[in-house]
């Protein structure tokens, strides 16, 4: 699990005081970005353009090129299997920008879902300290690889491979929960592991959506406005398609509508979307939000309890709440 990275995204110093560190960003990114045999894919999603990079190349040109790669504002993918992108390290401005939005304070215990290279788990234990920060991956190979990183770097966070979408009940509750893979839902049992009042930043659809936690049934949040673009969360199966049929061109130029597109996806008509979409303003991510009671989850833009509201999740279940237009 990694993220791919957002496009565009602007670089800003995180409040964890390390992302605006070079010294000590820089070890981390060293370490985290050179001996997991890194790949710099040429597209936003990874698919295309793979050339393999790595500290101890022999050939000194090609060692200048992964120095250059290990610092440049850009996704990375950092493992490759037969094809298929397994994981990556973010954008470092967007994980900056993400580490920030979280807002943790002296003390936070953190679970980070998806190691990476350990980069972004040493910028949490430079901010907080070791014990209380956790990072989980799915693949044994990634955990120790992270594990081998942030060791070298100085730093000795708890490492644990296991499932993300169950996350880790042996160093709950937690005060923040951070995803750097997307999800169709909201995991039940990372809820029922955070502290009231936790927040939860996870990559949803498109975007990032930041669910504050009142208990372990009920959170709600609304999406930040920037862009962001994740793989998903392993084993919880591709994200729903997003038709486009009967569409005209120029919204599908708009990112704002691409959103929600994505977020509503398998809940309702492209034309329905389109009609939402123009009759409210073309609204931007931040209008959006989630909430999440018991077994309930839904998407709505502006209101919880407003006119338009979607289940997440696949197609099944409630029906849309929509305002005939």
């Amino acid at each position: 699990m990694g993220a791919v990275g957002a496009v565009g995204a602007p670089g800003a110093a995180g409040t964890t005081g390390a992302a605006g560190t070079p010294a000590t960003a820089g070890a981390a990114n060293a370490s985290g970005r050179e001996t997991a045999g890194a790949a710099r894919a040429g597209a936003a999603h990874g698919t295309v353009g793979y050339t393999r990079l790595w500290r101890d190349d022999p050939h000194p040109l090609r060692r200048a090129r992964w120095l250059v790669g290990a610092y440049a504002n850009a996704p990375l993918a950092t493992r490759v299997r037969d094809g298929e992108l397994i994981t990556s390290s973010s954008q470092p401005s967007l994980m900056a920008r993400m580490l920030q939005a979280l807002q943790v304070r002296d003390g936070d215990r953190v679970l980070e879902i998806g190691a990476g290279t350990g980069y972004n788990a040493a910028l949490l234990a430079h901010r907080l300290g070791d014990t209380q920060v956790t990072t989980l991956d799915l693949d044994p190979e990634i955990t120790e690889a992270a594990r081998n990183h942030l060791a070298a770097a100085g730093f000795r966070p708890a490492v644990v491979t296991g499932d993300g979408a169950r996350g880790c009940p042996l160093h709950a509750p937690y005060d923040r929960i951070i995803a750097t893979c997307a999800v169709a839902s909201i995991p039940s049992a990372w809820l029922g592991q955070c502290r009231p009042g936790a927040l939860i930043l996870t990559p949803l659809a498109t975007g990032l959506i930041a669910l504050r936690v009142a208990d372990a049934r009920h959170a709600e949040g609304h999406f930040l406005a920037m862009p962001a673009y994740f793989v998903p969360l392993r084993g919880s199966g591709p994200p729903p398609q997003v038709p486009t049929h009967g569409l005209p061109s120029r919204p599908l130029l708009d990112d704002s509508f691409r959103f929600l597109l994505n977020v509503a996806a398998g809940h309702m008509e492209p034309v329905e979307a389109l009609a939402l979409w123009e009759h409210e303003g073309r609204p931007g991510r931040e209008r959006y939000g989630v909430t999440v009671r018991g077994e309930r989850q839904w998407v709505w833009l502006d209101d919880p309890e407003g006119a338009y509201g979607w289940p997440l999740g696949p197609p099944g279940g409630l029906q849309p709440r929509l305002q005939p237009f």
